[in-house]
């Protein structure tokens, strides 16, 4: 997972910095090595840490979530890119994928206290 975020902090920033085409495509590459880093690993957890009875809903409700708050950060975004810019925005979320990192290394179960 922090490998993942980690891509985001580059995609964001290469988005935010890199000028022209190769910044775009830069971005949207790392932006791919992201999904590829993450999805699999999200959907692991949600397979292992459910009931098998309940797996069906509860990859529905996983799903649910994920579109909501994909819904909300982009509507953040766009309100942001209108006020700010492009740069702003990608800044924004690469701060973001920061402070998600620090969740994860803060509350990892296999970290021993």
């Amino acid at each position: 997972m922090l490998s993942g975020l980690a891509v985001l902090v580059a995609a964001d920033l290469s988005l935010a910095f890199v000028p022209g085409l190769w910044g775009a495509f830069l971005g949207i590459g790392l932006w791919g090595a992201l999904m590829a880093l993450t999805q699999g690993l999200l959907a692991k957890l949600v397979a292992q840490n459910a009931p098998a009875a309940l797996r069906g809903s509860a990859f529905g409700l996983f799903n649910l979530a994920t579109g909501l708050a994909t819904l909300a950060a982009s509507l953040a975004a766009g309100l942001l890119w209108d006020i700010s810019g492009a740069r702003a925005t990608f800044i924004v979320g690469a701060v973001f994928a920061l402070l998600a990192s620090a969740l994860v290394i803060t509350f990892d179960p296999s970290r021993k206290s």
